[in-house]
């Protein structure tokens, strides 16, 4: 799926962003984003695996998920650096708590002169049951401090990868076996 700047913070030198859930086992949900015109993209320095807030501050990918039932929903921030953080809201922006995951997941980019591939995996145990929609963003910070904020969908205002607007992708339950 092709995710699209927000209007009032474009990119520098990115061209385009792709992302999609590329698998689904019973282990583990595994993601892409292929980002174009990557030349001048920053990318955060490993850091080791572990949990750590604020990842959102320069280049992280996101995932959104929201059950089909209520309101609640749970947030993913996946970095280059492999770092990760997961949260769960009550609501809207209400209600934060860390989401246990039981397993590090799994954060590797590839980059070359003009294109970025970042992949994820996630412990299937950390996300909700299906059905679900959910919302692939990113913040790509490039060279200069740029940052652009890519979803699959915005709504007015700021960005806000929170607001309802973004849960725009289905996951429908799994099929019987």
């Amino acid at each position: 799926m092709r995710l699209i700047p927000h209007r009032d913070h474009p990119p520098f030198g990115v061209t385009a962003l792709e992302a999609g859930i590329t698998g689904l086992s019973d282990d583990w949900v595994t993601l892409r984003w292929r980002i174009e015109g990557a030349a001048r993209l920053l990318v955060p320095p490993f850091k080791g695996k572990g949990r750590a807030d604020n990842l959102w501050r320069t280049t992280c990918f996101e995932l959104f998920v929201r059950p089909d039932v209520g309101s609640s929903y749970c947030e993913f921030n996946l970095s280059p650096s492999e770092q990760w953080a997961a949260y769960d809201f009550s609501s809207y922006r209400q209600g934060m708590t860390e989401r246990p995951a039981g397993q590090d997941p799994v954060c590797t980019l590839r980059q070359g002169t003009g294109l970025a591939i970042f992949d994820a995996a996630i412990p299937r145990g950390a996300l909700p049951p299906r059905p679900w929609h959910y919302g692939l963003c990113a913040v790509l910070e490039e060279q200069g401090g740029v940052k652009s904020y890519w979803a699959l969908r915005h709504p007015e205002g700021p960005p806000d990868f929170h607001h309802g607007t973004c849960f725009v992708a289905p996951l429908p339950a799994p099929a019987d076996r």
